[in-house]
């Protein structure tokens, strides 16, 4: 696996890999049929538009990273109950 397919697998990287594999799944299961799977490409633009602006503000507060890391964001998602996405 060449290294920037191993960043979009990593966890502390990329906040949305679940939301990434359900829509690959879709399309799998769906013979690559986009229109059967928008709620699904919705859903991870939702968590991408979500963590970059998450990503935006820590930066204009100086908090390093700029992206928390997994075990953070799932503390991030737990103290607003759940993905607000």
């Amino acid at each position: 696996m060449d290294n920037d397919a191993r960043k979009l697998r990593n966890q502390d990287i990329n906040p949305c890999i679940e939301e990434s594999d359900a829509s690959q799944r879709c399309l799998n299961a769906h013979n690559y049929d986009k229109a059967m799977c928008s709620a699904y490409f919705q859903r991870y633009k939702n968590c991408r538009k979500y963590w970059h602006n998450v990503m935006v503000q820590r930066r204009r507060d100086g908090v390093r990273p700029n992206m928390p890391a997994a075990a953070e964001r799932l503390e991030m998602l737990a103290a607003v109950g759940g993905k607000p996405y």
